[in-house]
C-alpha cells in the first residue's frame, strides 16, 4: 500500500468518509488561522462604527498599517501551522472510533498461511465480520474547540463586537476606507453620499434613528436630541441647512510658533473623501435639510420637556417618639429622579418671648432628601417624607418647608413655600420640659447662657418630690457647674457639648428609673394628664396609654403578690371598700380611651383625676397592711433602715448642693433681695459663711453641721453592716454588702471633703455614695424575694396532703352518709352551662391581657381553639 492513495474498502464508506475529510478541513483551518479571522471581525466591527473617521487622517492610515501587518504575520504564522488533511486521514480517524478497527483489517492482507485451507478460512470468517461492522460506520464530527490555543477567548471578544456592530452599526462605512488612500477618489461610487442619526437623551427612552430611513417630510424629537450628520463626496457636493440647534462657534484662531500672524483652523476636519461631519443638538422647532444629489429635508417639531412639579399632600403629621412625616406628590412627563425639601425659621410667626427675645445666631437651612420608589415609574411620585429633627433648634418652632423636585435634565421645579410649625419630640414632665427649653435657648443665642443657668438653679433648688431621677439630678448639677463656668466665653464646641449632655438628662428624667411599681404608675400618669391639657396628638396619647397600661398591670401584679403573702391584710383591705377587679380598672381605661378620641378633654381630665385617687388609696391600703410586714424579720428592718439612711444622705447632698449655691450667689435662687435666712441654724441678719467653713453650715432644721451629718450617716452605715441583712451567705447578699462596703468609702471622703470646705469634692463623693446604696438595696432585695419564694414554696410542701379540718375532700365537697366514699353533692353545684359560660368568659378574659407571658397566653389560646 506504499505510495498508493488509500481508498474506501467499501462503497458504504465512501459519504462517510467525506463528511470525516470535510470536518478534519474546518478543524485544521479553525486552529490554524483563528487570529486571522478573529483580527477580520475586529477591523470590521471598528469600521463598521466610523472609527476611521474620528480622528485625523494619519491616524486611520496608521491604523490601517498596523492591521495589514498583522495580517499578513498571522496568515503566514497560520499557513505554518496547518496541515492539508487526506483521505488516509479521514480513513484513521473513523477507524478510530470503530472496535476492532475494521477498516484497516479491511485493508490489510494475510502474511502468513496463506496455503493452509483452515487458515484462510479463518481469515475470511474475520474479514467477514469486519466487513458488517465497517458497514455501520458513522461521519466523525470535528474538534472545533480551541480554548487550549485562546486561553483569553479572544475570539469571542472579536465575535461579539461584530455582532455588536452588525446590529448598531453601518457597514456602509465600511466604503470611507477608499479615502484613506493616497489620491482616493473624490466621491465613492455605490452606497449613500450622506447619513444621519438622530439620538434623543438616554432618560427619555425613545430609540434613535436613522435618517436615511426617514421619508416622512415630519420629524419629532425630543428636546435635547443629538444629531450626527456625515457628507461624503466632493467638498461642496452637499451641505446641511438646519434652524433647530445653535451652530456652535468656531475655535480661536492658532498661532504657529514663529509666525507673526494666526492662522485659522478649520470648523471641522474631515477626512479625504468626506464633506463635513455635523454633531448638532436639538433645542427649538424648525427646518432641517440636506441640500445636494440625493438629498432631504423635514419639518422638525421639538417635543419639550417640562420642568418638574412636586406639592405638599396633607397636614404635616407627629409620631409618639417625636418623627413628623408629611406627604408630597412630584410629577414630571419623563420622570422625577431626585427631591430635596428646605427648612428655614419663620422668623415672623415666632413668639420672640423669653430665651427668644435676642436674634438668633446665624444657623444654616436644613436640607433633607426626599425618598423616591425604588422601582417603577416616576412620572408620578405619591411619597411620605419621614424625619426626626427633635434635637435642632428649629424643633417646635415656627418653619416654612420647599419643596424641589429635579428631573433627568437637571430641571428643577419647586413648591410654595409651606409655613407649618415643625413637630419635634415633646417632654411631658415639667422638668424635663424645662431642660429642653433651656437647651433651645442656649442654641438659639449664646448669651441666653447666664439666663439657663439662673433657672436651672431655681429649678433645682427643692427637688424633693419634683426630680424622681437621682441620677439624672447629679448630672444636671454637673452641667450646671460647668456651663456656670464657661458662660462668659461659650464656644460653639461646649454650647454643642451642654445641648448634648442636656437632651440626655431629660431623656433620663422622661423615662424615669422608679424602682417601685406605684411611683412607675404615678410617673405614667402625670405624663398622660399633662398631654391631655397640652393638647398632644392622638399618636403620642396612645403611647402614653399603653404605658400606663403597662405600669397599672405592674402594680395590680405586685398588689396580688401582696395578697397572697399577707391574706389577713387582703381582708383587712376588703374591708375598707378599696378592691377593684381587674376589669372594672380596664373599663375605666376604656372609658378614657374613648373621651380622648372623641375629643372631650375636660371628661377625660375629670376620669383620670378619679382614678389616680383610686390608686392613691389603694397604695395607702398598702402601706398600711405592709407596716406589720416590715417587722416581720430583721432582714425587712435592716433593709428598711438602710432606705432611710438613703433619704437622709440625699437630703444632706441636697443641703450641701444649695450651701454651694448660695456661697457662689450670695443668696438662694429664688430669694428676694433683701429676705434673710432664718433656717439652717443661722440667724436672721447673719452673713453666710461667717465664722465658718462651708462644710460647717447648719442643715435643715439645726440637726448639726454638714460634716457631723455625713459623720452620722456613716457610723449608722457601718452599723447596719454589723447588723442581719437579707441573703447573708448568698451571691446576692455578699454582693449587696459589697457595695455597701463602697458606699461607706465615699462617705468617708466625702466627710473630709466637708471638713475641708471642698463642697464640689463632696457632692460628688455623696452622688457615688448613693450610687453604691442604691445597688446595695437592690441585691438585698433580690435575696429577700429569693428567700420568701422559698418560704412559699415550703409551706406548699407542708399543706400538700394535710387533711381538712372541715372535712372536705380535695375539691372542696362534703363527705357522703354512711361513711361510704364519695359526696352527696354534685360534681357542679349550679347549672352546669352558666359555669361553663363563666369560665369560657374568664379564659377569653386572661387571653387578652397582654402583661401575661408569652406560655400562658399561648395556652389559652390552646384552650379557646378546643372549646
Amino acid at each position: 500500500m506504499t505510495g498508493q492513495k488509500p481508498e474506501p474498502p467499501l462503497k458504504s464508506l465512501v459519504w462517510p468518509v467525506r463528511l470525516t475529510l470535510t470536518g478534519l478541513w474546518a478543524e485544521r483551518l479553525a486552529r490554524a488561522f483563528w487570529p486571522l479571522w478573529s483580527l477580520a471581525l475586529l477591523v470590521l466591527a471598528a469600521l463598521a462604527f466610523g472609527l476611521q473617521d474620528m480622528g485625523p487622517l494619519h491616524w486611520a492610515q496608521i491604523g490601517g498599517a498596523v492591521a495589514a501587518v498583522l495580517a499578513l504575520g498571522l496568515a503566514a504564522l497560520g499557513w505554518r501551522r496547518f496541515q492539508k488533511p487526506t483521505v488516509g486521514d479521514a480513513l484513521v480517524r473513523l477507524d478510530s472510533t470503530m472496535p476492532g478497527r475494521p477498516i484497516a483489517t479491511l485493508l490489510d492482507s494475510q502474511a502468513i498461511g496463506r496455503d493452509d485451507p483452515a487458515s484462510l478460512a479463518v481469515w475470511e470468517a474475520h474479514r467477514a465480520r469486519m466487513t458488517a461492522r465497517a458497514a455501520k460506520a458513522q461521519p466523525v464530527a470535528p474538534d472545533l474547540r480551541l480554548s487550549s490555543r485562546d486561553p483569553f477567548s479572544l475570539r469571542y471578544v472579536a465575535l461579539t463586537a461584530f455582532v455588536m456592530a452588525v446590529l448598531f452599526g453601518s457597514f456602509w462605512r465600511v466604503t470611507s476606507v477608499a479615502g484613506l488612500a493616497p489620491g482616493a477618489a473624490e466621491a465613492m461610487p455605490g452606497g449613500p453620499s450622506w447619513e444621519g442619526w438622530a439620538q434623543p437623551p438616554a432618560y427619555t427612552g425613545k430609540p434613535s434613528l436613522y435618517l436615511n430611513d426617514i421619508t416622512a417630510p415630519e420629524l419629532e424629537l425630543p428636546t435635547g436630541t443629538r444629531l450626527q450628520i456625515r457628507l461624503y463626496g466632493a467638498d461642496g457636493g452637499m451641505t446641511v441647512a438646519q434652524t433647530v440647534a445653535d451652530v456652535p462657534p468656531p475655535p480661536p484662531p492658532v498661532v504657529t510658533p514663529g509666525a507673526e500672524t494666526a492662522e485659522e483652523t478649520p470648523a471641522a476636519a474631515a477626512p479625504d473623501g468626506m464633506a463635513g461631519v455635523f454633531d448638532l443638538t436639538v433645542n427649538r422647532s424648525g427646518r432641517l435639510a440636506i441640500e445636494g444629489p440625493n438629498g432631504r429635508e423635514w419639518d422638525v417639531t421639538v417635543l419639550p420637556d417640562g420642568l418638574p412639579s412636586i406639592a405638599v399632600s396633607g397636614d404635616m403629621g407627629r409620631e409618639a417618639d417625636g418623627r413628623f412625616t408629611q406627604g408630597f406628590t412630584a410629577n414630571d412627563d419623563y420622570g422625577v429622579v431626585a427631591g430635596r425639601v428646605t427648612i428655614s425659621l419663620d422668623m415672623g410667626q415666632i413668639d420672640r418671648r423669653h430665651g427668644l427675645i435676642p436674634d438668633p445666631e446665624p444657623v444654616e437651612a436644613v436640607t433633607l432628601d426626599l425618598p423616591m420608589p425604588l422601582s417603577g415609574e416616576r412620572t408620578e411620585i405619591t411619597e411620605t417624607l419621614i424625619d426626626d429633627l427633635s434635637k435642632h433648634v428649629f424643633a417646635n418652632l415656627p418653619v416654612t418647608m420647599v419643596f424641589a423636585a429635579v428631573d433627568a435634565a437637571g430641571q428643577e421645579g419647586t413648591s410654595p413655600p409651606y409655613a407649618v410649625t415643625l413637630p419635634g419630640k415633646r417632654f411631658f414632665d415639667p422638668l424635663a420640659a424645662a431642660l429642653i427649653e433651656m437647651r433651645r435657648d442656649i442654641l438659639w443665642n449664646r448669651i441666653n447662657a447666664p439666663r439657663a443657668v439662673q433657672i436651672l438653679k431655681a429649678v433645682t433648688n427643692a427637688p424633693e418630690g419634683f426630680i424622681r431621677h437621682d441620677r439624672a439630678f447629679l448630672r444636671l448639677r454637673v452641667l450646671m457647674r460647668g456651663l456656670e463656668a464657661s458662660e462668659a466665653s461659650l464656644s460653639v464646641e461646649d454650647r454643642d457639648r451642654f445641648a448634648e449632655e442636656l437632651w440626655t438628662i431629660a431623656l433620663m428624667v422622661e423615662e424615669g428609673n422608679l424602682q417601685s411599681a406605684f411611683d412607675r404608675l404615678q410617673r405614667a400618669q402625670d405624663r398622660l394628664q399633662e398631654a391631655i391639657e397640652n393638647g398632644a396628638s392622638q399618636e403620642e396619647i396612645d403611647q402614653l396609654m399603653r404605658e400606663m397600661q403597662q405600669a397599672l398591670n405592674e402594680y395590680m401584679r405586685e398588689l396580688a403578690e401582696e395578697s397572697q403573702r399577707n391574706p389577713d391584710e387582703q381582708q383587712q383591705g376588703q374591708m375598707q371598700g378599696q378592691m377593684m377587679s381587674g376589669d372594672q380598672l380596664q373599663e375605666m381605661l376604656d372609658e378614657l380611651q374613648r373621651l380622648m378620641e372623641e375629643g372631650k378633654t375636660a371628661e377625660a381630665a375629670e376620669l383620670m383625676e378619679q382614678l389616680r385617687q383610686l390608686m392613691e388609696n389603694m397604695q395607702v391600703v398598702q402601706g398600711q397592711g405592709g407596716q406589720g410586714q416590715g417587722q416581720g424579720s430583721p432582714g425587712q428592718q435592716g433593709m428598711q433602715e438602710l432606705g432611710e439612711a438613703l433619704r437622709d444622705q440625699q437630703e444632706l447632698s441636697d443641703d450641701a448642693y444649695r450651701d454651694m449655691q448660695r456661697g457662689e450667689g450670695g443668696q438662694e435662687p429664688g430669694q428676694e433681695p433683701g429676705q434673710e435666712q432664718g433656717q439652717n441654724g443661722q440667724e436672721p441678719g447673719q452673713e453666710e459663711g461667717q465664722g465658718q467653713q462651708p462644710g460647717d453650715q447648719a442643715g435643715n432644721g439645726g440637726e448639726g453641721n454638714l460634716t457631723d451629718r455625713q459623720r452620722g450617716l456613716r457610723e449608722r452605715l457601718d452599723d447596719l453592716q454589723r447588723g442581719e441583712l437579707p441573703g447573708d451567705g448568698t451571691e446576692q447578699g455578699e454582693e449587696g454588702r459589697r457595695n455597701l462596703d463602697r458606699a461607706e468609702r465615699a462617705m468617708e471622703e466625702a466627710e473630709e471633703a466637708l471638713r475641708r470646705g471642698d463642697l464640689d469634692g463632696a457632692l460628688d463623693r455623696q452622688a457615688e455614695a448613693m450610687e453604691a446604696m442604691r445597688d446595695g438595696l437592690q441585691d438585698f432585695g433580690e435575696a429577700l424575694a429569693q428567700e420568701q419564694r422559698e418560704q412559699r414554696d415550703g409551706q406548699e410542701g407542708q399543706e400538700f396532703g394535710s387533711a381538712d379540718p372541715n372535712g372536705r375532700d380535695p375539691l372542696g365537697r362534703e363527705p357522703g352518709d354512711t361513711a361510704r366514699i364519695g359526696s352527696d353533692q354534685n360534681m357542679v353545684q349550679n347549672d352546669p352551662n352558666a359555669r361553663a359560660q363563666e369560665l369560657l368568659d374568664e379564659i377569653r378574659r386572661r387571653s387578652g391581657d397582654l402583661s401575661r407571658s408569652g406560655e400562658e397566653l399561648d395556652y389559652l389560646k390552646r384552650l379557646l381553639q378546643l372549646f
